[in-house]
């Protein structure tokens, strides 16, 4: 896809949008930022290179003119064309791909990982990485690997079908290798994992400065995911292998890292990030476009906003609600949100439960609505269940609306929220139960909730604070490259100059 240029600043950097599953192919949270950030800096050149399933997701957002390209690439699509490599660029590899694996599996060999990593993207760049890894030979590699003496996969006994999916695997989370890398600029991966991997060529290749933004811990998710994913130990290792040593990788390799919040930076230096690599940079909303809701219902409502899925984990909040409905029966739980593709099963299996517990004519799935502000307008009170978060717009959408919320504690919702929500532990039905039930029992106080709620995103949330910090990092990142700039003072949020200070009263 290519779009005119729009009125560009002369000599204004290039960035590089690295995504996976989010902008500009689905709606969503990250999805919203980063079409914030690109829509807030029309005076910056974009491109995008978005990870996909299939590629054949349609573009849902509106591409701004000044941005160029979007790029997608398909994990799950047909296989990538390309040939087998052949003589001494088989045999380079080869041995690459075993020093590789090597690294997956022995934590004595784990140096080997980026080494082996760059030289298979250069084989991926060629269009040979894909066809080789989809070869026997690649197989009887990892075969021959786990199978040393000494190693702890060893002792699981994996099978040739083990190793045949483990491989396979691999090969889809590798393609986005062979996308096309910035050769300039900023490349800007707005997540972890399988998406930073054409910026951390990019790095290797052209020197092009790498800034990640960690809404979520990837690969706390991925390890959330993968523990009840259908494959056996031996494979489970090697994948999981992979993505812990790739964000190790990353954020050793960062110029910068911009976590939405304080508890994604524990994660990133546990990682091996440098603490002055880190700057945190909440998200914002236009506290203009989420204006107080208006009255409640007349009746008690649960309200929740977001995508089915199960790191959102519906069926503790179900079954806080039927809780809920032991002590209030009018009560109801509207669930707005679509259903990604794949995700019907996780949403009948939701529906199955409320109709279990009794509850089915009181838990509806609303499924998209037009205007977000609908769904927090729709509630009493907002929910949040999630096992796994960032900083959460819907989370921060809702409390500019002024309405009271109770959420799960996990990545950066305490500091989101303050003293101006209930938060509770997560997967936990009666203490979402009881909070939900203390709010809907006092108007009075989910009133004076709301208020403040809003107060708190408009002096330390708003758009106009996130998008002067990323102009600044990236005007300063493009001039000085990946030697990038100065840490902000013991890890405290990053202001941009002539940015409204955060904590400050913005509108």
């Amino acid at each position: 896809m290519h779009v005119p240029h729009g009125a560009r600043r002369p000599g204004a950097p290039r960035v590089t949008l690295l995504t996976e599953g989010t902008y500009p192919h689905s709606h969503g949270g990250v999805s919203v930022w980063c079409d914030q950030l690109v829509t807030g800096m029309p005076d910056l050149g974009f491109d995008v290179v978005a990870v996909t399933g299939t590629g054949r997701e349609p573009v849902v957002w509106d591409i701004p003119a000044h941005v160029d390209r979007v790029v997608s690439v398909p994990m799950w699509g047909p296989a990538p064309e390309g040939r087998l490599p052949r003589g001494r660029e088989r045999s380079r590899l080869e041995a690459a791909y075993e020093r590789f694996v090597t690294a997956l599996l022995d934590p004595r060999a784990e140096a080997g990982f980026g080494p082996a990593l760059y030289r298979m993207a250069r084989a991926a760049a060629d269009g040979r990485l894909s066809p080789f890894l989809r070869g026997d030979r690649a197989i009887g590699i990892l075969t021959a690997v786990w199978n040393r003496p000494g190693l702890a996969v060893r002792e699981a006994r994996p099978t040739v079908h083990d190793a045949v999916t483990a491989t396979a695997l691999l090969e889809h989370a590798l393609r986005p290798l062979a996308a096309p890398c910035p050769e300039q600029g900023v490349a800007h991966a707005v997540s972890g994992g399988v998406a930073v991997l054409p910026g951390l060529a990019a790095l290797e290749r052209h020197g092009v400065p790498l800034l990640l933004t960690e809404h979520g811990v990837y690969l706390r998710e991925r390890y959330l995911g993968y523990r009840t994913a259908p494959y056996p130990w031996p494979v489970k290792a090697l994948v999981l292998g992979f993505f812990r040593l790739l964000a190790e990788e990353t954020y050793r390799r960062a110029a910068l890292i911009t976590p939405g919040n304080r508890y994604n930076r524990l994660w990133e230096e546990q990682g091996g990030a440098a603490p002055e690599s880190i700057r945190t940079v909440y998200n914002g909303v236009d506290p203009a476009a989420f204006p107080p809701a208006g009255p409640e219902p007349s009746e008690p409502v649960l309200s929740w906003a977001g995508r089915v899925d199960p790191i959102k984990d519906l069926e503790t909040l179900i079954r806080a609600f039927a809780l809920v409905r032991a002590e209030l029966p009018a009560a109801r739980l509207r669930l707005f949100g679509g259903t990604p593709r794949g995700g019907e099963a996780y949403r009948e299996r939701c529906e199955a439960l409320a109709a279990q517990l009794g509850h089915g004519d009181a838990v509806t799935f609303e499924g998209r609505v037009e205007d977000i502000k609908d769904a927090y307008a729709a509630g009493n009170v907002v929910m949040l269940s999630s096992i796994s978060e960032g900083f959460p717009f819907t989370l921060i959408e809702a409390m500019s609306c002024g309405r009271a919320t109770v959420s799960t504690d996990v990545g950066g919702v305490r500091e989101a929220v303050g003293g101006t929500g209930l938060v509770v532990p997560p997967r936990d039905p009666a203490a979402m139960a009881a909070a939900a039930l203390e709010l809907l029992g006092d108007a009075g106080r989910r009133r004076a909730m709301g208020e403040a709620a809003r107060l708190r995103v408009i002096e330390q949330f708003t758009l106009r604070q996130t998008i002067d910090t990323f102009r600044s990092i990236y005007l300063e990142l493009s001039a000085f490259g990946a030697a990038a700039v100065p840490a902000a003072a013991d890890g405290e949020p990053f202001t941009a100059v002539g940015a409204a200070p955060v904590g400050s009263a913005t509108g």
